[in-house]
């Protein structure tokens, strides 16, 4: 005997007589709109929140404000559901209403995810599968919908249209991160299919039922923004849920697959505002699948309407089946071929609790001498201390990278990994060390001003920069600069002749790409390029015009992490050739006099206070000096608070406007993150509306504690290269850059002002290169 199926689910139980769209109904799709545009303009506003105050306070502290606004929706829901299921009396809309209330209180134990907070994907995942079980054991006895496999093909080809704009432009995490995330999802879809109620009557008042059930679930379930991807990628699906219905086996696959895909092929970190491109990726992508899921509803229920009454043939599930299986085939091609094929997972940082001591460096004059015992003292003391654990890993044959500048590891595991090396006793801590996926973000940067001439800019007059050219001769000569940032446009005619690698040297020993392994110096976010030119930029943008560079990329659309910034600063200490290993072919030799860091590695990004401590101390102790901006998390006190600017052993800057005014967004002291209490900046230099280089031959203003950084490495190449004795001499540089600094006279109604000289705003001044010198040469 033929089985007969047809491309959707035929209803397989009674269906009650076509209703009179009365008032419930109206209220039925007034509310299921409402849910689903509500939620997700709340979710949007809660999410927008607590990134914000995630940039003031610790993460933990900012979760609990996401914790606050899912109750309060929760309650809020839950009372406007319960109230609609008790008024109803009608047995077509009232089952529907109490799937929505029992949607609606998923919030209460959910809003525990809200507390894990970035970097807890598997964890996250786990819980959420979790709970979706638990969920769907206490609703499965109330479950009147079959099983019904018949519309498993459907739904199979459903998700697979679906799920193609995900598969194109989003990039999966690790294999376990993959599986999780399927098994989170298909969880997820068993426990909404048993509360779908396709009692109606009428499937697009079945379909505004689901949508209430999604659009519920998908605010509550996600977390660390994944609960926008999730209310822009399932509710859309509702309309071909309801062309499926009665089906569990539909339901659960097509809304699990769905679920699925957005936890798989997007990382919630994407979405981050200190990205500043979370509307182009992370929600792109979910926007995609909004429409796809929106234009295969209509298209369902098209099928559908056009198969209800015809005749039935034996030639519809195998064509279904062969629909379903082509299909993915095409998406998998989709994203071999035109995706980002592979596994992208995040990683571990595992710090060992015996750290070098390289101190003696400090008393070896000679500058190569002393770069060179830093290197083989930091080396080998990391092959030895690491030596067990990495025969451990390499037993269980899990990667790893390991480093010196910090003795630590950076590990490619997760939640198991993670909880194994806790457990080693050569292990200090594990804290995360969090990679973007490669998604193509947009072009380069380009500036829109113009620059006419080659007479110095305000910024460069303020500090005095254009007076040392003129009376002393010294534009930076001999000194080389090392630039770790988004990378650095090498082609660009303010900064190409000055990169080291130009002369003739080659990019070996000068360029070091962690993240896309490029062979030259390139910028994809223009940042780098900014910074660089205001160092030694010329055309009147730059310091120190005559000073070389080399270059490392640490941040890829303004991301990093504790690995790759080290990946930097090693390259700094001893660079090594393209594909060279970092222990085996570092020359000290080459290594960069002074040091630019604009950057700070807050707690989204995997650094505790002290994470890089160590690397700062060994760079001081070999002689290279560490320049760091502050912070643009001001004006309160207490906001210096992330690796490097917070050390001792760093020179940290705040920002200026031209008027001599602190910048509103320029971190102040003192220092309270690891309990110290210094008195950070050290220094401040102009950070407003800085003209510089930007890619493609362009320049452009930007403002931040990033341009202000700069100032003060071009400063220390000025007079490094007309006092070269001082090369090396950190304590007596800083000393004569401090002591020489212009008094600060500017406004200090707004913010933090705490302290008198040394000041929680400004240090001990504003940076006066001219002065500087002449105090150096002792004029």
């Amino acid at each position: 005997m033929t089985e007969i199926s047809e491309p959707v689910a035929v209803p397989t139980e009674p269906v009650p007589a076509k209703p009179r769209f009365g008032i419930t109904a109206v209220l039925l799709a007034a509310f299921s709109l409402s849910f689903f545009c509500g939620t997700l303009i709340f979710q949007s506003v809660a999410w927008y929140l607590v990134q914000t105050f995630s940039m003031m306070m610790s993460l933990g502290r900012a979760a609990l404000l996401d914790v606050g606004a899912l109750a309060a929706q929760t309650v809020i829901v839950a009372l406007v559901c319960a109230a609609l299921w008790y008024a109803t009396r009608d047995e077509r809309y009232r089952p529907v209403f109490a799937s929505w209330l029992a949607a609606a209180l998923v919030g209460f134990p959910a809003a525990l995810l809200r507390l894990f907070g970035p970097n807890n994907d598997q964890l996250g995942a786990l819980s959420q599968t979790l709970l979706c079980l638990v969920g769907a054991g206490l609703v499965w006895r109330f479950n009147k919908m079959g099983w019904n496999g018949r519309a498993a093909p459907a739904a199979l080809m459903i998700a697979a249209l679906g799920i193609f704009p995900l598969a194109k432009a989003g990039a999966l995490g690790s294999p376990a991160d993959f599986g999780l995330a399927l098994l989170s999802g298909l969880s997820l879809g068993l426990f909404a299919s048993l509360l779908y109620r396709p009692t109606t009557g009428h499937l697009l008042l079945d379909a505004f039922g689901i949508l209430g059930v999604l659009s519920l679930l998908a605010s509550a379930l996600g977390y660390d923004g994944g609960q926008l991807i999730l209310l822009l990628a399932l509710p859309p699906f509702a309309l071909a849920l309801a062309a499926l219905m009665p089906s569990l086996a539909g339901g659960t696959l097509l809304t699990g697959l769905a679920a699925a895909a957005a936890f798989a092929f997007i990382d919630p970190t994407e979405l981050s505002i200190i990205l500043g491109d979370f509307t182009g990726i992370g929600l792109g992508a979910a926007s995609g699948a909004l429409a796809a899921g929106a234009a295969l509803g209509v298209a369902a229920w098209i099928v559908r309407a056009a198969f209800k009454n015809a005749s039935e043939s034996g030639w519809r599930k195998p064509a279904s089946v062969v629909g379903a299986a082509l299909l993915w085939l095409g998406l998998a091609a989709l994203y071999f071929g035109a995706g980002h094929p592979g596994f992208y997972g995040d990683r571990i940082f595992v710090i060992f609790k015996d750290q070098a001591d390289i101190s003696a460096a400090a008393d070896i004059e000679d500058r190569n001498e002393r770069l060179t015992f830093a290197y083989r003292q930091l080396t080998a003391h990391a092959d030895e201390s690491q030596a067990q654990v990495r025969s451990a890993l390499d037993r269980f044959g899990v990667k790893y990278t390991s480093y010196y500048l910090v003795n630590a590891i950076e590990v490619q595991g997760g939640t198991l990994v993670r909880l194994y090396m806790m457990t080693r006793p050569e292990v200090d801590r594990v804290i995360p060390s969090p990679r973007l996926r490669p998604i193509p973000p947009d072009s380069p940067r380009r500036g829109r001003a113009s620059l006419t001439g080659d007479a110095p800019q305000w910024n460069v007059k303020m500090i005095g920069a254009d007076k040392v050219w003129e009376e002393f001769g010294a534009r930076g000569a001999g000194i080389v600069v090392g630039q770790s940032d988004s990378g650095a446009d090498g082609s660009h005619p303010a900064i190409r002749d000055q990169y080291r690698g130009h002369a003739g040297g080659g990019d070996d020993y000068n360029w070091f790409d962690p993240w896309d392994a490029t062979a030259s110096p390139n910028d994809e976010g223009g940042h780098g390029t900014h910074t660089l030119g205001t160092i030694l930029g010329r055309g009147g943008i730059g310091i120190a015009p005559d000073a070389q560079w080399i270059g490392c990329v640490n941040l890829d659309r303004n991301l990093g992490n504790p690995a790759l910034y080290l990946d930097c600063m090693q390259f700094m200490l001893a660079p090594f050739p393209q594909g060279g290993d970092p222990f085996t072919d570092g020359d000290p030799m080459k290594a960069a006099h002074v040091l630019n860091n604009s950057w700070g590695c807050p707690e989204l990004e995997g650094c505790d206070p002290t994470a890089l401590q160590a690397a700062a101390e060994h760079l001081r102790a070999a002689g290279i000096l560490v320049v760091v901006s502050a912070g643009n998390d001001g004006p309160n006190c207490n906001t210096v608070k992330d690796p490097l600017a917070l050390y001792d052993s760093v020179f940290s800057v705040g920002a200026v406007d031209e008027r001599g005014d602190m910048a509103f967004f320029s971190s102040r002291g003192p220092v309270t993150a690891d309990g110290s209490g210094r008195m950070k900046p050290d220094i401040a230099a102009p950070g407003m509306a800085i003209l510089s280089s930007t890619p493609q031959g362009t320049y452009g203003l930007m403002s931040g504690t990033s341009m202000a950084g700069p100032h003060a490495v071009g400063a220390v190449a000025l007079l490094w290269s007309v006092a070269p004795d001082l090369i090396g001499d950190i304590d007596r540089t800083e000393q004569i850059l401090i002591q020489s600094a212009q008094s600060y006279r500017g406004d200090t109604a707004y913010g933090c002002f705490e302290g008198g000289v040394p000041n929680a705003a400004y240090g001990y001044g504003i940076l006066n290169v001219y002065e500087a010198v002449k105090l150096a040469l002792g004029k």
